[in-house]
């Protein structure tokens, strides 16, 4: 029985309480990503991080929370006090509604009756998590308008550009996954995996487009430029403070939890062991395929924080050219790969064909390459002539060498001074 028949048989009761748990663990694990964040930096920093509230710190998060909540709540006075309030309540509920169909495990007991840690599984699953992502943009976008304030807006402008940039080319890393398990149900795909290597290895370069999106999707560093401290202060949520900033604070801890688990779930494997410890699945009665899960998920968390800690922040037009004139292009390029390669192994084509196939996109790939190198130098060459020049000095000729006389007349210490 597959995940979609087991969901079916779930009664109301099993469906709610698995909702209720899903909001829990992402809650506890946000307040977990920002311990374990700070506690990371500061060790790449050569720092203890947060030591003092709990053992090793580890209620800071907690603290920080009711902090905030006990903070003054201000709505300033040019707001547009409905959409202000409402603007934060849309973000932190998309965040969490790309977990509906996120496969956590295998067919596991939960409470006498056989199921699977996941919601519901929809035939478009991978669209609707997309969808989700999209609609998060609108809370960003109304909290940088109704603020009633010019930095707000320019940050939810640049915030809501920016991550609608990064959806395009996210989206189309997705497709030759689409194309290679011939499916766009989370659960299928993670099936499709089991039989195969896992889309990571055999799908890379859409493994690397990805990766590189979620970073630029959920507004982190080195692409945080819609908090950037020169010219947009916070960023669209500038004006905000108590528990409308938490909510915005949790929402972007849980996007980076949901493109994780979303990059699990397409790239490595889902919940299943890594090639090797399969017989792992089958402990605690197949509870112990959450852990496995939980386990790639924070691999990508500590890939967030590791950027944070290790490169500086883009230039807004660098970070724009590199999705649209990068990534973009490469992602439609390779899925014209991956359908050619596709449509030569269904129809049982000769191996001769594959790599000449193969041997003329890497030729196209490098003749485009070095026209863009090309370009690029002549354009700088015309608009800094100076840099066409050698960085090393250059004699003109005919040189002439000029004698310089110069009498120094030294003094003994003991002699006039007159």
């Amino acid at each position: 029985m597959n995940n979609a028949q087991l969901l079916l048989d779930d009664p109301g009761w099993i469906i709610t309480l698995k909702a209720v748990i899903v909001f829990a663990v992402c809650v506890v694990l946000t307040i977990m990503s920002v311990w374990g964040e700070r506690r990371i930096v500061a060790r790449m920093q050569m720092r203890l991080g947060p030591n003092r509230v709990g053992k090793f710190g580890l209620i800071q998060a907690l603290a920080d929370g009711v902090k905030l909540a006990l903070k003054e709540d201000l709505i300033p006075a040019a707001a547009d006090k409905v959409v202000f309030v409402i603007a934060p309540v849309i973000s932190t509920t998309a965040a969490f509604m790309a977990f509906a169909v996120m496969p956590m495990t295998g067919p596991v007991k939960f409470f006498g009756e056989e199921t699977v840690m996941q919601l519901t599984d929809l035939p478009v699953g991978v669209l609707y998590v997309l969808a989700t992502a999209s609609v998060g943009v609108y809370g960003i976008v109304l909290a940088g308008w109704s603020s009633g304030s010019t930095y707000p807006l320019l940050g939810g402008l640049r915030s809501s550009a920016q991550v609608v940039s990064y959806e395009i080319a996210m989206g189309l890393s997705l497709v030759s996954v689409f194309i290679y398990s011939g499916s766009m149900s989370t659960s299928s795909i993670v099936a499709a995996q089991q039989s195969t290597w896992w889309y990571g290895l055999v799908l890379f370069p859409s493994f690397v487009i990805y990766a590189i999106s979620m970073v630029g999707e959920t507004n982190r560093a080195p692409f945080d430029l819609a908090e950037a401290e020169g010219e947009l202060v916070g960023g669209f949520h500038t004006e905000y403070s108590s528990l409308k900033f938490a909510l915005f604070f949790l929402a972007e801890y849980v996007n980076i939890i949901a493109v994780s688990a979303l990059a699990t779930t397409l790239f490595l494997g889902g919940y299943h062991a890594i090639p090797g410890l399969g017989f792992t699945e089958q402990w605690l009665g197949g509870w112990f395929t959450l852990v496995w899960f939980f386990l790639k998920v924070l691999f990508f968390f500590f890939i967030f924080v590791w950027l944070r800690g290790t490169l500086p922040r883009m230039r807004y037009d660098q970070f724009m050219q590199f999705g649209w004139k990068v990534l973009i292009p490469v992602s439609l390029l390779w899925i014209l790969v991956v359908a050619t390669l596709r449509l030569i192994s269904t129809t049982s084509q000769s191996r001769l064909t594959t790599f000449i196939f193969a041997g003329v996109v890497v030729l196209i790939v490098m003749g485009i390459s070095t026209a863009a190198d090309a370009s690029k130098r002549k354009r700088a060459a015309h608009v800094y002539p100076e840099a066409a020049a050698p960085s090393f000095a250059v004699p003109s000729l005919p040189s002439e060498i000029t004698t310089i006389n110069v009498s120094n007349s030294v003094s003994d210490k003991g002699g006039d001074r007159g």
